[in-house]
């Protein structure tokens, strides 16, 4: 009778199964949905990406099970196929030369754009009316009413602000503005940049000249200041764009090998990129204090133009390599964005467009987690949990 009671206590009935197991998919859904929530965030966060790109990087010519367990005969048509893609990755570094030389020669192309934007942000030309003139796009042109609402209200103000100062000449602040319009780059301004910044009249961008080696130039132009007395500061990147002979599988375009800055002759006091502090020290003896003035380094957008030397052996120190990778890539970003399209950094466009870029991926997420709920509700064998919310003593369980 014991064991007859025994199995009567263990077994259940099938109705209290199916609300168990209703419970378990219940709770095996809010998980999914979850861990699918947070695998977005993640594969939005450059880091982790990062952290992931340069481990699926390590994996690259890592042996695996499965080719241990090949046939040899298979495993020498295997190696073949490895000594094709050897001769891939050189084409390849041809291709990037190739693509560095058009870079070089449409460069001269745009070149006497630039230098008429340059002119027209300092004030050295000013645009006719026709240059002037713009065209909106459709999601900006408004009813004609409006605009000729807005049109006398700005003439208002303008005679308003030339009754109160004189004209302002060119484009003021241009490049500064840009700078603190970028994540990227104002992250690098500390307050006591901006004055400098506000000198600046260009960046331009040089390449090297055909038959040397890969490299870039990035040069600033500053007018005229009360800081230092140089014209121009300079950032040369140094680029190889072939297969590393002990690892040629990483080849991935090419890459930035090193980076040279410039010596800023500052005028004296006004170095930002140093700062003085003052430290009491007391003497373990005779109990006496002295104030010690020492000279430290202090965070500057300039130190940009001093970055770490690379050594012979291409060994650094963490924090070397990570201040390395974050000036590689803000000078990759200079060259590719920041110089074509400086005017739409410094309006917001540039920026919007990288905003909605980021939006769409969230839309497209959504619309496939819509595609499901409706798959869901589609399906014939689909039923509605009787209770979304569980009671918590159910959860435990």
């Amino acid at each position: 009778m014991a064991d007859l009671d025994n199995k009567d206590q263990t077994e259940m009935d099938p109705a209290d199964m199916e609300d168990v197991e209703d419970v378990e998919e219940e709770e095996t859904g809010e998980d999914n949905s979850k861990a699918r929530q947070l695998t977005m965030q993640m594969m939005q966060n450059p880091q982790i990406l990062a952290a992931l790109q340069e481990r699926l990087d390590g994996l690259v010519g890592s042996p695996s099970g499965y080719m241990e367990s090949l046939p040899k005969v298979v495993k020498r048509r295997v190696n073949a196929l490895k000594n094709l893609q050897v001769k891939c990755a050189h084409i390849e570094a041809k291709f990037y030369e190739e693509v560095h030389e058009l870079e070089r020669k449409y460069a001269a192309l745009y070149q006497p754009l630039f230098d008429k934007r340059s002119e027209i942000v300092r004030a050295a030309y000013e645009p006719t009316d026709e240059e002037c003139e713009w065209k909106p796009d459709e999601e900006e042109e408004l009813t004609v009413s409006k605009q000729e609402e807005m049109k006398e209200k700005a003439k208002v103000e303008e005679e308003k602000k030339d009754e109160e100062k004189e004209d302002p000449k060119g484009i003021p602040e241009f490049w500064l503005t840009v700078f603190k319009n970028v994540d990227l780059l104002s992250e690098m301004l500390q307050e006591h940049d901006e004055p400098i910044l506000k000198h600046l009249q260009d960046i331009k961008v040089k390449f090297s000249d055909a038959g040397q080696p890969m490299s870039f130039t990035l040069e600033f132009h500053f007018e005229p200041n009360d800081f230092f007395t140089n014209t121009v500061l300079t950032k040369t990147y140094k680029m190889r764009s072939e297969p590393d002979e002990s690892d040629p599988f990483s080849f991935d375009g090419p890459e930035i090998m090193g980076c040279t800055g410039c010596t800023i002759d500052w005028v004296k006091g006004k170095n930002v990129t140093l700062k003085t502090i003052k430290k009491k020290q007391k003497h373990k003896g005779r109990g006496t204090v002295r104030t010690v003035t020492k000279t430290v380094p202090n965070d500057s957008f300039f130190n940009f133009f001093s970055p770490p030397e690379v050594p012979e052996s291409g060994e650094l120190d963490e924090d070397s390599e990570a201040v390395l990778a974050a000036d590689f890539e803000i000078g990759h970003f200079i060259r590719e964005r920041i110089v074509p399209r400086a005017v739409l950094y410094f309006t917001g466009e540039a920026i919007e467009d990288d905003d909605d870029d980021y939006d769409e991926e969230g839309e497209e997420a959504d619309d496939e987690e819509g595609e499901e709920e409706a798959d869901e509700e589609n399906d014939p064998d689909y039923e509605p949990k009787k209770d979304a919310n569980p009671p918590e003593e159910c959860k435990q369980q």
